[in-house]
Formats: C-alpha cells, sequence, structure tokens
C-alpha cells in the first residue's frame, strides 16, 4: 500500500492518497533530442575540474568527495547548524499521523513553495473538507523522507479539488551597505522539472 498523508484536526482523521503536480503535466513540454551518428539518443555527462572522471547523471548522488579527494557516501553525510553544530535526523511524516492546525494566511505567503501534490481521500473528513473550501488556512509538518529540517504542508481546497502546498519559510536577511549578500542555497537547491521555456 503506498504511503500516505495522515492529517488529524478537531479529533478527525483524514488519509490522503497525495500526486507530485509538476508543470509539465498542466503545461506540456518539449525537449531538443541530441542523437549520435548512429541516431541513438546522446545522455549527458560531466568532467570533472582535473579532466579525470567523467561524470553521468546520477553518480553523484552516491557520494561526495572530500578536499583529500576520498569519497565520503551520501549515507555517512550529516546535516550542520549555522553554528557547525551536528543535526538531530528528521523522519519522514508519510504514514504518520499529524496534526494540522489553522494558521493566519500570511504564513502561506510568507514560504518557499517547493512542491504542489494533488491530494485524495477516501475518508475524507466532511468538517475539514468544509473548512478548506471556505478559504482556510492548514499548517502541518511533512517530510517526504528522513533529513535534517522540517518542511511544511498546507491543505488547501478549491471547486477543482484538494492541495498540499508544501515548502519551507523564507528567511529574511538584512545586509548593511558594507556587508556582501549570502547565497540562496535554498534557491540553489530546487528541483528544475525541465520546463523549457521555449514552450511558451
Amino acid at each position: 500500500m503506498a504511503r500516505q498523508i495522515v492529517v488529524s484536526h478537531l479529533g478527525a482523521t483524514t488519509h490522503f492518497d497525495f500526486t507530485k503536480l509538476e508543470r509539465s503535466k498542466l503545461y506540456g513540454k518539449r525537449m531538443r533530442l541530441l542523437l549520435d551518428s548512429e541516431g541513438q539518443p546522446c545522455t549527458r555527462a560531466s568532467l570533472t575540474s582535473d579532466g579525470a572522471v567523467l561524470v553521468q547523471a546520477g553518480m553523484t548522488a552516491q557520494g561526495y568527495f572530500d578536499a583529500a579527494g576520498c569519497m565520503v557516501p551520501a549515507g555517512d553525510l550529516v546535516g550542520l547548524s549555522p553554528e557547525g553544530e551536528p543535526l538531530p535526523a528528521v523522519d519522514s511524516t508519510l504514514g504518520v499521523e499529524q496534526a494540522a492546525e489553522q494558521v493566519d494566511p500570511t504564513e502561506l505567503l510568507d514560504t518557499r513553495i517547493q512542491t504542489l501534490y494533488t491530494l485524495s481521500s477516501e475518508d475524507l473528513d466532511p468538517g475539514l473538507h468544509a473548512l478548506l473550501l471556505g478559504g482556510a488556512v492548514l499548517k502541518l509538518p511533512f517530510n517526504y523522507r528522513p533529513d535534517f529540517r522540517t518542511e511544511w504542508a498546507f491543505p488547501v481546497a478549491n471547486e477543482e479539488g484538494m492541495f498540499a502546498i508544501v515548502g519551507r519559510p523564507i528567511q529574511r536577511d538584512w545586509c548593511e551597505l558594507d556587508q556582501p549578500l549570502l547565497p540562496d542555497i535554498d534557491a540553489e537547491d530546487e528541483d528544475d522539472d525541465d520546463l523549457d521555456f521555449d514552450f511558451f
């Protein structure tokens, strides 16, 4: 059985099946397909800076290399706080009941959206559904897989269906004129679902 998002609200529990909603499903996409001299599709690869290793898709997910050139398996990596302290691992929330609380809509507006899911349920609580259709914004912890920080899911609904908007709070960092602006790490980590803007 597929894992579900389990939501509890005011004493009632709802189990949601969910499907990731990608831009390509809404708008379609087109891709340029590169072929070799024999008409076979080419695969993307990169050379390391020293030109010694050819890195193909998927290879970097297996681990990382430290400054000495030794490989560190992905399973051995740990999360660190800004102070350099190890962070505790946060388990996946799928299949585990999570309490939803009603929040001010500005919390959703102050969230960097990472993922959007469509929701369906066979045991949908009528009170929860009516609340969402009325425009209420709920919030609950969400982690698709174990991680070192928690994301938040905001269930919403309209006439088209029910959805879960998932993301992390936006951190606003103010800087002085003589202070350099730090890179936006979250923006660099965002998934690229290969939307080709030539489509538009």
